[in-house]
């Protein structure tokens, strides 16, 4: 038999009204906690958004705190939501878990649904589980379902609250933008991108506010902070607080606040606070920048030929010429930012030289280039200016005010002369040289030196006067001193007895300006007769002074005497010394006067021997009259003098005071009859002097009457027969000329005759009578009257043809007396036996090597002068700038 079949199963389905039930829970649940969740994870964003932009109004938030800000808000939509949908939609779907959750608010409704929804998955056969059982129980469950409010079940719904809040935040976000837009844009970049340099948004804000300065050590300072255009607040005070220090507050003027805080050695930072900004600036105090070294460079004028220099300003000024160009270089002990000089202070001149800028500009801004700050090129003017200078360091530092140059303007000044080792005014023969230095200066180069003569004629010639020039050196631009020597010879010039002026010249670098010229020196070129008649002066002068001396000896002898009849003990009395004290000085004073004559004495002897018109009689009297001048000098008043200091010394005793007087009159005794001696030699010697130059004097007269007929013969041609008013002005001029020389000659005359006279009286020489009575009779003054007056009348060959007479009656009558002084010197050369006289040999010897040495120093000397000459005609040419 087959076994009997099991029962069917069966599984019941909870009924429909009840599942729409739990449908509708499910739903309601799902779309709260939704709800929440966005509601939550916008509260978060605009929490963390609203907190960013509430800080930022009170502080910098930094980027830390914003980051952690922003993930905390983020973090409500990344971590939050997604919980929260896991916790509340996913783990809420299936019936079960529908109604353990209903089972919280309604336990046992919650545990038949619960059991409804476990029966409604159990499966069995109709013996063990009763279909119309489990039904019956869902269908009641259902209908105690369906009079409950299963809405009122669900679990803390906030969705609505939380919206709320998400609106309210999103409004008072909303109202953040409206409101302050550029604050709320500001927090929103700040927000998002916490990590950015975006810096916070401030209703007070500031122009480039400085984040850094450098201020001076130890000085006051001064913060400057200027509100933006766009400022939205602007607070009528701030504050500032340097570190630890009390809190310096500054008022709104414009739109900028200015602090000064006291000075600071210590870097630090200052905080300002302005409205709702927070400022922080860093300071640290440094040395205000300085001038290490300061030079100019100055670029002369192009005439001047100068190279460009380069000079230290260590005393803050310069001297330059004018037209120069000067760049001055500052060279500072740290890296500039800036700088500038001016306005400079100068004097503007009303009519600059031409060419010469009166004035430098006023102000300008200075180069910069590391280190060093460069002017630009400036124009020296005329006048003197001063220019200050500022600058300012990479560091925005002012260097110290009152940094001055000084540029002193300097005028091209004409350059000076100057003869020296030469007396103003000199007398020389022809062949004589005169050595001297010619000395050139100028601030700005000597271009060159040399000297220059003109000539005087003293009486009447168809003969020019004299007149050259010589270059002698050439300069250079940068010799501001020149110093050459020079000669000046009138015979190796074929200068002819005249007056010459001379004079030294330079010249510098300025463009067309003449020569500058040195004081004149006058020099009397003689004729050898002019030059015995000067020596014949120097010789009555030295006489003079020689016996004016003597006689001043014989009384100083005469006290000496006095004081010789004392005893040594008185002698050594207060008074008697004071005696010998002032005759010693008195001595002394006799000494140098004869050390002076004797070297005029030997000056005038060289010149005498160089002369050679002077008679070698005259010549051996003057230099036995010099011997003893000489001994004198050196021997025998210097021995006077020492033994009468020598009598007033303290450690003498009586007798050795007395000793020392005696000998002091001893020697003076000799020396005063030594001095007789050579007076009475030189006396000797002034005779035949004189003598001589009586010859010399008629000569002299004759050759100017000689010139006066030379003159007149040159200009016949154009004066004879007509009339003195209608003759050129310079044959005036010449007949004047001539006239005035007439009259000086006539004067001359006089005066030679007076001369012979007294003459004859002291000598009773008969030849010089003889020449006087000659002179007389002959009516000279009257015949050279007669000439003048015929000169003065143009008749001139009348004129001419007396001169002529009267010169060669003046040559002769000067014979006579050249005969008779050969004549009485003649004999004067031997000895007893007419033996030459070993004496005069020896003079006569001594004579000749003299004159030879002196031949031999002219001829040198002359050719010095000559070969200054050729140089100068040689290079003469290559200066084509000489005036």
């Amino acid at each position: 038999m087959p076994p009997p079949s099991s029962p069917p199963h069966s599984k019941v389905v909870i009924p429909e009204a009840l599942r729409l039930q739990l449908d509708d829970f499910r739903r309601h649940l799902w779309r709260a906690k939704i709800m929440e969740a966005v509601a939550a994870g916008f509260i978060g964003l605009l929490v963390s958004f609203l907190l960013v932009y509430v800080l930022d109004r009170f502080w910098q938030t930094p980027g830390w705190a914003r980051l952690g800000i922003l993930l905390a808000g983020i973090s409500l939509f990344t971590v939050f939501a997604p919980y929260w949908l896991h916790r509340w939609v996913w783990k809420q779907r299936r019936e079960a878990q529908l109604a353990r959750l209903i089972a919280k608010r309604y336990p046992g409704l919650g545990d038949r649904l619960l059991g409804v929804i476990e029966l409604q998955n159990q499966e069995g056969n109709a013996d063990t589980f009763s279909p119309r059982l489990r039904e019956a129980a869902m269908e009641a469950v259902a209908a105690e379902t369906g009079r409950r409010k299963l809405e009122e079940a669900l679990p803390g719904r906030f969705h609505r609250r939380w919206t709320l809040v998400a609106l309210a935040l999103a409004g008072l976000s909303s109202a953040a933008f409206v409101l302050t837009p550029r604050a709320g844009y500001n927090a929103m970049q700040r927000w998002i991108m916490p990590l950015s340099d975006t810096q916070r948004y401030t209703f007070a804000r500031l122009e480039n506010p400085p984040v850094y300065q450098a201020v001076p050590f130890g000085e006051a300072f001064e913060v400057r902070l200027k509100l933006s255009k766009d400022s939205e607040q602007r607070p009528a005070e701030a504050s500032g607080r340097y570190g630890l220090q009390a809190e310096v507050a500054a008022a709104l003027k414009g739109d900028t606040y200015r602090f000064t805080f006291p000075g600071q050695q210590d870097p630090g930072t200052i905080v300002f606070r302005i409205g709702d900004l927070q400022h922080s600036l860093r300071v640290d105090p440094v040395q205000r920048p300085g001038v290490e070294h300061a030079t100019a460079t100055v670029t002369p004028p192009a005439y001047l030929k100068i190279p460009e220099k380069t000079v230290d300003l260590k005393s803050g000024g310069i001297p330059a010429v004018e037209g120069s160009k000067i760049r001055i270089d500052l060279t500072s002990n740290r890296p500039l930012a800036g700088g500038g000089f001016g306005p400079t202070r100068t004097q503007v001149i009303e009519t600059p030289q031409e060419g010469v800028p009166g004035h430098v500009p006023a102000e300008g801004q200075l180069a910069i280039s590391g280190l060093v700050a460069s002017t630009p090129v400036l124009d020296v003017g005329a006048v003197p200016f001063e220019i200050p200078f500022t600058w300012k360091d990479q560091l925005g530092l002012v260097g110290e005010t009152g940094f001055k140059v000084r540029v002193d303007a300097l005028k091209d000044a004409a350059p000076s002369c100057y003869l020296q080792g030469i007396d103003r005014q000199k007398v020389m023969l022809p062949e004589e040289t005169v050595d001297f230095e010619v000395l050139a200066e100028d601030d700005f180069g000597v271009r060159l030196a040399g000297i220059e003569w003109s000539g005087q004629l003293s009486r009447p010639t168809d003969e020019p006067p004299a007149k050259g020039e010589i270059k002698l050196t050439d300069g250079g631009p940068e010799r501001n001193r020149v110093s050459t020597a020079a000669s000046f010879s009138p015979a190796a010039f074929g200068i002819t007895p005249q007056k010459i002026t001379l004079r030294g010249f330079s010249a510098d670098y300025f463009p067309e300006r003449g020569r500058a010229y040195s004081e004149p020196v006058v020099i009397y070129v003689l004729t050898r007769d002019e030059h015995a008649q000067m020596l014949k002066t120097k010789f009555d002068r030295v006489l003079t002074e020689f016996e004016d001396l003597a006689r001043r000896e014989q009384d100083l002898l005469d006290e000496n005497q006095r004081l010789e009849r004392l005893d040594g003990g008185e002698l050594q009395q207060e008074e008697n010394a004071k005696r010998l004290e002032a005759q010693e000085a008195a001595e002394a004073e006799s000494n140098r006067r004869m050390q002076e004559l004797t070297e005029r004495m030997e000056s005038l002897m060289k010149d005498a021997a160089r002369n050679g018109d002077i008679a070698k009689e005259t010549l051996r009297k003057m230099a036995e009259s010099l011997k003893p001048m000489q001994e004198l000098s050196q021997q025998d008043l210097p021995k006077v003098q020492e033994n009468l200091g020598d009598s007033r010394e303290p450690s003498n005793t009586p007798e050795k005071s007395q000793q020392d007087v005696a000998k002091a009159v001893e020697e003076q005794k000799k020396a005063v009859e030594k001095m007789r001696e050579a007076i009475a030699r030189a006396n000797d010697a002034n005779r035949q002097f004189e003598a001589g130059t009586f010859a010399n004097r008629l000569k002299k007269a004759a050759s100017e009457e000689n010139g006066i007929v030379t003159t007149l013969v040159g200009i016949f041609e154009r004066i004879l027969g007509k009339k003195h008013s209608v003759l050129d002005p310079s044959d005036q001029r010449r007949l004047g000329e001539v006239g005035g020389q007439q009259a000086n000659t006539a004067s001359d005359i006089r005066w030679l005759q007076e001369d012979l006279g007294n003459y004859f009286t002291r000598t009773k020489a008969e030849a010089f009578k003889q020449i006087l009575d000659e002179m007389r009779e002959s009516e000279i003054d009257n015949g050279l009257a007669k000439v003048r007056n015929l000169l003065a009348a143009n008749q001139s060959y009348l004129a001419t043809e007396s001169a002529k007479d009267w010169a060669d009656k003046l040559s002769g009558w000067a014979k006579k007396l050249e005969d008779e002084k050969n004549k009485d010197g003649s004999g004067g050369g031997a000895g007893e036996g007419g033996q030459p006289d070993p004496e005069d040999e020896d003079f006569e010897f001594m004579l000749r090597v003299m004159k030879l040495i002196q031949q031999e120093q002219d001829i040198r000397a002359q050719t010095r002068a000559l070969e200054q000459l050729r140089r100068s005609g040689g290079e003469e040419s290559t200066d084509p700038e000489t005036p």
